[in-house]
């Protein structure tokens, strides 16, 4: 359902996301997709809650030349941070396993990095979560790999999905920053960018 929301811009989500996607429409925002490609590295020396809020801003620098008046970008990056390392995306089943062993039965930091950009002014936030895992067995793990998608997540898990429903013990923060869009304070920036 869309809702007559800022209406009087043209919102550009950059993301191929289908968590962002799906919380952005239902937050009621209309938007259209749209991204350009980048590569996604950051400087080995950025401290780990940073890193997030660097790639959404890398994000967007594709679009800046070409942002209309009327026009409105979001950008956002999600990474997990367990034990002062980033965990990416996982590029193979050893790695997924690797990381969510290294998640099992400890805590550790989700931050998404957004920004919102238009053709005068760029808002930057960092929103973190903090997330408590069971143990996980060896059997879990890997029945996770093989049935889920973990190669498209940070920290190669989905909170919404089965991993999360036997995994997670307690969040501290915004679950829906998690998934990958911290959407509460998304809606609060917008409402200040989108007054007419």
């Amino acid at each position: 359902m869309t809702l007559p929301l800022f209406t009087n811009k043209t919102i550009i989500l950059a993301s191929n996301s289908p968590r962002r996607k799906q919380l952005l429409k239902e937050l009621g925002v209309e938007f259209q997709c749209r991204v350009m490609p980048v590569e996604e590295k950051y400087p080995e020396s950025l401290p780990p809650e940073e890193v997030a809020q660097y790639l959404s801003q890398l994000k967007v620098r594709p679009f800046l030349a070409e942002i209309a008046a009327n026009t409105l970008v979001i950008t956002a990056d999600t990474v997990v941070v367990a034990e002062g390392r980033v965990l990416g995306k996982p590029q193979g089943n050893e790695e997924a396993r690797q990381m969510l062993e290294k998640i099992s039965g400890a805590s550790h930091s989700v931050y998404t990095g957004v920004t919102i950009t238009t053709h005068v002014e760029q808002v930057s936030f960092t929103e973190e979560t903090r997330v408590w895992f069971r143990n996980l067995n060896a059997r879990e793990i890997q029945t996770y790999i093989e049935h889920f998608q973990p190669f498209d997540k940070a920290g190669a898990y989905g909170i919404q999905e089965w991993i999360g429903m036997i995994g997670i013990e307690k969040i501290e923060g915004c679950y829906y920053n998690v998934m990958g869009l911290p959407v509460g304070q998304l809606y609060q920036q917008l409402k200040k960018l989108c007054v007419e």
